[in-house]
């Protein structure tokens, strides 16, 4: 296009302008990407992060906790765990996380006590809990038993 004021093609000042509106629309959606949220536990995150399920909007770590669910009671899981200890010549409480050392610990101290009490008296989530009560369930440290209609945790042994 041809500038008339200065015999010349479009100024500088006016690609600038041009330039800036279009950055600012761009920074917009931009901004907008960034803003995504998950709707599970609120975490910010861009558009290329997130995943869809059920009409949900989510981040990664929500996502894997629907899609894949940890499972108690897995004997597939179980085998693996205890031959993997046992070629590894872990006893007891080795190669646990410190949480679940702590989660050990309370049951054994106890002898039996619901998931409630741990999850208050550790402060979990019920997610955290029970992805670690299926490993300490995996390893045969900790199990289930009934009383009633309630539910303790015990040690396996």
């Amino acid at each position: 296009m041809w500038n008339y004021m200065s015999g010349k093609g479009i100024s500088e000042s006016l690609v600038w302008a041009i330039e800036s509106e279009k950055n600012e629309k761009e920074g917009k959606k931009e901004a907008k990407r960034l803003a995504m949220k998950c709707s599970r536990c609120g975490q910010e995150m861009s558009e290329g992060n997130s995943y869809t399920h059920l009409g949900e909007t989510l981040c990664e770590d929500c996502y894997l906790d629907i899609r894949f669910e940890v499972k108690t009671c897995d004997p597939w899981a179980v085998y693996s765990a205890t031959r993997s200890r046992e070629s590894a010549n872990l006893r007891g409480t080795e190669g646990l996380t410190d949480l679940q050392k702590e989660i050990y610990a309370l049951v054994k101290r106890k002898g039996k006590v619901s998931r409630e009490e741990v999850i208050q008296e550790l402060s979990l989530s019920e997610q955290e809990m029970q992805t670690q009560l299926a490993t300490l369930r995996h390893c045969e440290l900790v199990k289930g038993h009934k009383e009633g209609d309630k539910v303790y945790l015990v040690p396996f042994s």
